[in-house]
């Protein structure tokens, strides 16, 4: 996993990502998932640039069943936006570094 990228769980989500002083975008993925692999170097490539500004995490839905359902995730991948403990965005499904960019900005 990328530097600035943290795996996260059903057991530590609310402490890294609601109770998250900064900004966070959760990548919820699954390693048998294509579309997952190929979104992956994009929010890697942006948790390197916007890591100081945001957390980036990844919390694989096939461990983690419990947050996934909390958040009505039914497609991977899912990007969600989280603010000051609160959902502030999403994205569902492949697309491109330019919309995932701007959904950051929107949140920063």
């Amino acid at each position: 996993m990328a530097e600035g990228l943290m795996e996260i769980g059903d057991t530590n989500f609310e402490s890294h990502v609601l109770q998250s002083e900064k900004p966070t975008l959760v990548d919820f993925w699954a390693p048998w998932c294509g579309p997952c692999r190929a979104i992956a170097p994009i929010v890697e490539a942006l948790a390197e640039k916007f890591g100081p500004r945001m957390t980036f995490a990844k919390c694989n839905v096939d461990d983690n069943p419990v947050t996934p359902a909390k958040y009505s995730i039914k497609a991977i991948p899912t990007l969600l936006f989280f603010k000051e403990g609160q959902l502030a965005g999403q994205i569902t499904g492949i697309t491109d570094r330019v919309k995932i960019e701007a959904a950051i900005e929107n949140v920063l």
